[in-house]
């Protein structure tokens, strides 16, 4: 076990210390403001205050640790090895900069609180942030922090051994419309012929035509690719279905369909399942709570995760609704465009609520790439060569890789060509050894 010492035991300090210390390096923390104890502990031990008590293993801790709500701080960012760090504290303590806060500000989103230009759906830009205007965004930061505060705890610590953790993936499929042409029903099927002609989409129209009388197999429906690859992998899938109402954003398959229902049903026999929560439930807790009653009397279980529509967050809202109707995970947090470590980290984390100054039971799983953002590189063997860089970028410090595919990415349209491969890419990184 780690003591750490310091002058207040605040709980942005617990917060962080646990997310670096038991859950990237697997090691125990506990917190002591009398001198006395930290004396006579025997193992490892670090003082994080505004003066060293002695020769032990020191960082200076910066004044956000033990603030509360938001102050404007000035964040300046230095390069730090292949890597960058901020909040510097100099040469004397035993890093350079202090890994905690700076790890604090990444992961409880911090500048998402501040003011900022929005996107026309209302989200926080990969541009706006920290990490793409300083060209950290590609590096899972604190993971990579982490390690590094390892190495100089061994360095003092050489007799403690390290737990060693494994990388792992989670790979999503978002299923914002199981079919494109069945199950729509009828004055929808005519609004989309109705289109088709005007636009000239005669290849379109042919298709619709085909999948409605059996001709032809409908286009988004992958499903039976999609769990074939399931059975071949160690890894659960976790499916995330639109069931919410048909609105201007969301224009998913009636939730009361029986052959939507038996999909569903049929993917959570190998799968897990959760809930692809509409645009506008987002913002309003009744329509939430009714698509997660919905969901669970389909799955006939507890609803577990969820992911918002549009990958759309509003904090600390959207996630203290998520709390209040006790879901325990959210894969929502990532940037559509752009491939990358929204909150710093491939690690999973609690959501720290800033208003309330409290770590919340919500476990946050960041992904890391979407695959609309392959989209900008034009070659395959351009796609390949990104994908493979960012999951280099996760094996380096044994973390999780979160990948968001749809189900419409499996299928044939030539925008999607080679995604399949890229997809058995990331599931044959996680059955390395």
């Amino acid at each position: 076990m780690l003591l750490v010492y310091t002058h207040k035991i605040s709980p942005r300090v617990k917060y962080v210390f646990r997310h670096i210390c038991t859950r990237i390096l697997g090691v125990e923390v506990d917190f002591t403001t009398k001198i006395e104890n930290f004396i006579a502990h025997d193992s490892l031990k670090m003082s994080y205050t505004k003066q060293q008590l002695g020769n032990e293993f020191f960082i200076k801790s910066h004044d956000i640790m033990f603030d509360q709500g938001l102050s404007d701080i000035e964040v300046h960012v230095h390069d730090w090895g292949d890597t960058k760090g901020f909040f510097f504290i100099g040469e004397k303590a035993s890093l350079p900069f202090d890994i905690f806060a700076s790890s604090f500000y990444l992961l409880s989103r911090y500048e998402e609180y501040l003011p900022h230009v929005k996107d026309e759906y209302g989200r926080f830009t990969a541009t706006e942030s920290l990490g793409f205007k300083h060209d950290f965004l590609h590096q899972p930061v604190v993971d990579i922090w982490a390690y590094k505060f390892k190495e100089a705890v061994q360095q003092q610590f050489p007799d403690f051994n390290f737990p060693e953790r494994a990388y792992s993936i989670r790979p999503i499929i978002d299923v914002p419309s199981a079919y494109d042409y069945k199950l729509k029903g009828i004055m929808r099927t005519i609004g989309g012929t109705f289109k088709d002609l005007v636009q000239f989409k005669f290849k379109s129209l042919y298709l619709r035509f085909a999948v409605l009388l059996g001709f032809k197999h409908d286009p988004f429906d992958t499903f039976k690719y999609i769990i074939n690859r399931q059975k071949l992998s160690k890894n659960k899938f976790l499916f995330f279905f639109l069931i919410g109402d048909y609105s201007t954003y969301d224009k998913g398959i009636n939730a009361n369909k029986k052959s939507f229902i038996s999909l569903i049903k049929h993917v959570a026999d190998y799968c897990n399942v959760g809930l692809k929560v509409s645009y506008f439930a987002i913002d309003d807790e009744v329509i939430l709570k009714k698509e997660k009653n919905r969901i669970e009397d389909i799955l006939n279980t507890p609803l577990q995760a969820s992911r918002q529509s549009f990958s759309r967050l509003n904090l600390p809202e959207s996630y203290r609704n998520l709390i209040d109707l006790e879901i325990k995970e959210d894969y929502t947090m990532g940037y559509v465009n752009h491939i990358g470590f929204r909150a710093g980290s491939c690690t999973p984390f609690l959501f720290y609520d800033l208003d309330y100054e409290v770590q919340t039971p919500l476990k946050i799983y960041s992904y890391n790439l979407l695959d609309y953002a392959l989209l900008k590189n034009k070659s395959l063997l351009d796609k390949k060569q990104v994908l493979n860089e960012v999951i280099g970028q996760v094996k380096k410090v044994n973390g999780e890789f979160v990948s968001v595919f749809h189900n419409y990415t499996f299928t044939d349209i030539d925008k999607w060509k080679g995604f399949k491969e890229l997809f058995n890419i990331i599931l044959d990184s996680g059955n390395e050894s």
